[in-house]
């Protein structure tokens, strides 16, 4: 456990404080909330390094929405009264948006260069099959069956990360 903590925390502090918006008293509590369930979980321990900081990331995002979902169901919201986002939408959304981002540009990163790129070039910048064949040089046949292989890949490693079916 001191190993993990010390090679963890900061980060995990870090994450957790940008989860809380800088609230430093939840996020102490996140990171010990956290840290505790890797104590009851000792196999995050023979994990990679980068395996047990996912799983604690994860961890760390479940309680923050956990607490949010709760405060939010205990609170009684007129619907004249929702808080209004930049965008229009609640303010909550955007807080899921930010996490979603969030996980899935931590499940890009653990993806082959190849696979990311294809997938940065067709969802992201949202270039056809043509399209990102030319900005990456390759055949478009290549770019259709990256394509499929990444998506599956980028399934696997968000179930990997407990974020899937």
């Amino acid at each position: 456990m001191q190993t993990l903590h010390a090679q963890h925390a900061a980060a995990l502090w870090g994450y957790s404080l940008r989860l809380t918006g800088g609230d430093r008293a939840r996020a102490e509590d996140i990171v010990q909330e956290t840290l505790l369930r890797a104590w009851r979980h000792p196999q995050v321990l023979d994990q990679s390094e980068r395996s047990a900081r996912a799983w604690l990331c994860t961890v760390a995002r479940n309680l923050v929405i956990d607490e949010w979902r709760s405060r939010r169901s205990r609170v009684e919201v007129l619907t004249g009264d929702l808080p209004e986002g930049p965008d229009g939408n609640g303010a909550g959304d955007d807080v899921d948006r930010r996490l979603q981002s969030w996980l899935v540009a931590e499940a890009l990163s653990r993806l082959s260069l190849e696979h990311r790129a294809v997938l940065v070039e067709c969802y992201y910048r949202g270039r056809s099959v043509a399209e990102a064949a030319r900005a990456l040089d390759i055949p478009e046949g290549t770019v259709k069956s990256r394509s499929h292989y990444a998506l599956r890949a980028l399934r696997l490693v968000l179930e990997e990360m407990g974020e899937g079916p």
